[in-house]
């Protein structure tokens, strides 16, 4: 079954209803909801949408990201300590967040695609053998 790891980039964006991001996100998880693709995301990017979203609009609305965030067709992921030793190698090599590390390896780790539109990630993808599905405007 064909994997797909969605990045904090990619699910803000969606949550935004910025395009090209919204729409084809939601394609994502309404393959994911038919069972066709498998969604995921790690804990810490999960972190990162709901404290960005608390200091751009509120902790309100964070909140309220977490109660739904159950409904989506979007499994998360605790990372394991391979996972958070391989993300801190990722981010002592290369210019990205640290949350940045974390979705690149989850989506290694799964062999799944990653979901994204961030720039980062993108250069990340120039340098080590990271799948892309790019939902971004453009390409740097």
């Amino acid at each position: 079954m064909t994997a797909r790891v969605v990045d904090s980039w990619a699910l803000l964006a969606w949550l935004q209803g910025e395009e090209p991001a919204r729409a084809m996100v939601h394609k994502i998880f309404e393959s994911a909801s038919e069972g066709k693709v498998v969604t995921t995301m790690s804990m810490l990017n999960v972190g990162e949408v709901f404290y960005l979203i608390a200091k751009r609009r509120g902790a309100a609305l964070a909140e309220r990201f977490l109660s739904e965030l159950p409904l989506m067709p979007l499994k998360t992921l605790l990372p394991d300590r391979k996972l958070v030793l391989n993300a801190a190698r990722l981010k002592a090599r290369y210019p990205i967040s640290y949350a940045d590390a974390f979705a690149a390896e989850t989506a290694r780790q799964q062999n799944a695609a990653l979901v994204t539109g961030d720039p980062e990630l993108y250069e990340l993808a120039r340098h080590e053998p990271i799948d892309l599905l790019w939902v971004g405007t453009q390409r740097y």
